[in-house]
C-alpha cells in the first residue's frame, strides 16, 4: 500500500511539473504571434528578413545535446533536471520582459534578435529537461501492479496534450489580444507567467518525483562518450537522420505565407489567431487518437503516412493561392482559418511516434543528452528548411508586394515533401509496446 501510495504520488508530482512546462512551452506562440505583427508592422521589415530572424533565433536549439549531457552528468545540489527547468524559465521570463519593457522606447532589430535567441536558450534548456524526464519515466517501471507501464506512450501523450491546450489558449488569446492591446503587453504577460514558473519550480523537489538514479556521477566526458556509443548504434542513428532529413529538405514559405495573408489577402490578425487554433485543436486530438488508436502501428508506417498527408496540403495550398477553392465558393478565410493552420503543424505529428520510438530505443543513462540530440537535429533541420524557404520565395520572385510566384514554390515545397519517403526505411520497424503485450 505504500509503495502504492509513493508511486501515486510521484505520477502526480510528475505530472505537475512536465505539465506546466509544457503547457508554458506551448503557450510561447502567444507572444511568437506579438514578434511577428512588431517585426511587420513596428519595424516594417520584409518578408524574408522576418523569416531569416524567425529561423536564427533558433539555434540555441541546436545546443541541446550540450544541456542534455549537462543535465546527465552535473546535479545540482543533488538534482539534475529541476534546476535547469528552473534556470530556462528564468532566461525567458527576463527575456521577453526586457523586450516589453524597450520595445515601445524603441528596440533596434540586433537587440531584438538577441533578446529572442536568449529567450529560446531558456526554453531549449527547459524541452531538453523535460524531455528527459519523460524519457527516464517511460523507461522506469511502475510502483504499482495496477497502473499501466509509462513506456507505451501514455506520458508522452499526456504533454504533448499540455502542450496542444497551452497552443490553443496560446493562439486563441493572442489572436484577441493583438487586436485589443499592443504587442509590448504580450510580451509582458508571458514574462510574468514565465516567472511564475520560475517560482513554482523552485518548490518542485526533485525527489519527490522517483526519478532514477545514475548508477554514479559520471563527468561530462564520460556522458559524451555515451552518448556517441548510443548514436553509433543503426536503429537510432539512421532514425535521427530520417527525422532531420524529412524537415530540412523541404524549403519552408512560412514567412511568405504570413505576408501573404496579411498582406495580399489583409486577413485580421484575430482570423489567424483561430487558425491556428484549429491547429492546436488537431494537435491536442492528435495526441488522443494516437494514444487510443495508433500506438500499435508500426513507426514507419505512421510516420510515412504522415509526410504523404503533408505533400497532400502542400498542393492544397497551390490550389489555394491559384483562387480554385474560392471560385467554388469556399471563402479565403474559411480556408486559412481551418486548412492553413492543420498544414501549419501537420509536419509536427511525426514526432509523438517518434519519440516513443527513441524512448524504446534509448540506452539507460543517457535519455537525456539522447533525446536533446533528436531536437537538436530537428530544430538545426527546421533552420535549414527557413533558409531554403528564403531562397526558393527569391528564386521564384516572390516579394512582399508580388506573389506571383507563390504557386509555383508551393509545387517545388510539395515535391521535396515527398523526397523523404525514398528512404523511409531508415526507420526501425519495430513493434509497439501494445503488440508487445498482446504476444
Amino acid at each position: 500500500m505504500g509503495s502504492d501510495r509513493n508511486g501515486s504520488e510521484s505520477e502526480r508530482n510528475r505530472k505537475v511539473l512536465l505539465g506546466i512546462g509544457f503547457w508554458v512551452q506551448g503557450l510561447r506562440c502567444f507572444p511568437w504571434m506579438g514578434v511577428n505583427f512588431f517585426l511587420k508592422d513596428g519595424m516594417r521589415v520584409d518578408p524574408s528578413t522576418l523569416q531569416i530572424l524567425q529561423n536564427s533565433a533558433n539555434l540555441p536549439m541546436v545546443a541541446k545535446p550540450f544541456y542534455g549531457i549537462l543535465s546527465d552528468s552535473f546535479y545540482i545540489f543533488g538534482q539534475h533536471r529541476v534546476p535547469y527547468i528552473a534556470l530556462g524559465a528564468f532566461l525567458q521570463a527576463v527575456s521577453w520582459i526586457t523586450i516589453a519593457l524597450f520595445a515601445k522606447s524603441g528596440i533596434s532589430f540586433l537587440s531584438i534578435t538577441i533578446y529572442l535567441l536568449l529567450g529560446n536558450l531558456g526554453a531549449s534548456i527547459v524541452e531538453v529537461a523535460n524531455d528527459a524526464i519523460v524519457a527516464e519515466t517511460g523507461k522506469q517501471p511502475t510502483s504499482s501492479k495496477n497502473s499501466k507501464p509509462s513506456s507505451s506512450g501514455e506520458l508522452q501523450s499526456f504533454v504533448w496534450m499540455a502542450s496542444s491546450i497551452g497552443g490553443v489558449l496560446g493562439n486563441l488569446i493572442g489572436g484577441i489580444t493583438i487586436d485589443k492591446f499592443s504587442t509590448q503587453m504580450m510580451f509582458l504577460m508571458f514574462g510574468i507567467l514565465l516567472s511564475f514558473q520560475f517560482i513554482i519550480t523552485l518548490f518542485i523537489c526533485e525527489s519527490s518525483l522517483d526519478l532514477p538514479k545514475s548508477p554514479s556521477l559520471v563527468g561530462f566526458r564520460k556522458q559524451l562518450s555515451e552518448l556517441l556509443v548510443a548514436l553509433q548504434k543503426p536503429e537510432i542513428c539512421y532514425s535521427i537522420i530520417w527525422l532531420a532529413l524529412s524537415y530540412a529538405v523541404i524549403p519552408a514559405l512560412t514567412g511568405t505565407m504570413f505576408y501573404y495573408q496579411t498582406q495580399h489577402l489583409m486577413i485580421e490578425s484575430s482570423l489567424l489567431g483561430i487558425s491556428k487554433v484549429f491547429g492546436q485543436a488537431a494537435m491536442l486530438l492528435w495526441g488522443i487518437v494516437y494514444n487510443c488508436y495508433l500506438k500499435s502501428i508500426p513507426p514507419r508506417k505512421l510516420i510515412a503516412a504522415i509526410q504523404v498527408f503533408m505533400a497532400i496540403f502542400v498542393m492544397s495550398d497551390v490550389l489555394f493561392v491559384n483562387g480554385v477553392y474560392q471560385s467554388i465558393g469556399i471563402p479565403d478565410t474559411l480556408y486559412v482559418m481551418v486548412f492553413s493552420g492543420l498544414l501549419e503543424v501537420l509536419c509536427f505529428f511525426k514526432i509523438l511516434p517518434f519519440n516513443v520510438l527513441m524512448a524504446q530505443l534509448c540506452p539507460p543513462g543517457c535519455e537525456g543528452s539522447v533525446m536533446a540530440f533528436v531536437m537538436s537535429a530537428t530544430a538545426l533541420a527546421f533552420i535549414v528548411s527557413g533558409y531554403l524557404g528564403v531562397a526558393l520565395a527569391s528564386y521564384v520572385g516572390v516579394t512582399g508586394e508580388d506573389f506571383s510566384g507563390l504557386p509555383c514554390g508551393l509545387l517545388i515545397q510539395a515535391v521535396c515533401t515527398l523526397l523523404p519517403l525514398f528512404w523511409s526505411s531508415c526507420i526501425p520497424d519495430v513493434k509497439s509496446e501494445g503488440k508487445k503485450k498482446e504476444n
